[in-house]
């Protein structure tokens, strides 16, 4: 698959994760863990496209941090802002497979969740964008 084609559809699946967070966290029933894995993937997916759009290669993981990481060492611009949604990732996996911790250090907070999924998603489509030339 082109590095174009393979971001454009890393970029909908993003999206299709976002649409579940904002579908779901306004029901009170929802569990954190489902919102927290969605707003995980959506950003794992949206900072993969961008890295993937630059043809840059990455290893297959869940790791927010080392994403970022690897936008930061390829001179890939990014908000500082997103540096917090490295605390997503224990969603990725930890928790999806029921390794929960026995109690949260703080709630879940579904409105920073979905708008970080926002920021980010909006963010990668810009810089597929100006690559795009226009």
């Amino acid at each position: 698959m082109r590095p174009r084609d393979n971001a454009e559809l890393l970029l909908r699946k993003a999206e299709q994760d976002e649409f579940t967070i904002a579908k779901l966290a306004p029901d009170p029933a929802s569990p954190d863990e489902v919102l927290g894995f969605h707003a995980q993937q959506a950003i794992e997916k949206a900072l993969k496209a961008v890295l993937a759009h630059r043809s840059v290669r990455y290893r297959l993981t869940h790791d927010l941090a080392e994403l970022l990481d690897l936008l930061r060492e390829n001179k890939i611009a990014f908000p500082p802002e997103f540096e917090e949604a490295r605390h997503l990732t224990p969603f990725a996996a930890a928790l999806r497979h029921g390794d929960l911790p026995d109690e949260p250090e703080e709630p879940f907070d579904r409105s920073w969740a979905l708008d970080c999924v926002r920021q980010v998603r909006a963010w990668a489509e810009s810089v597929l964008r100006e690559q795009r030339g226009g």
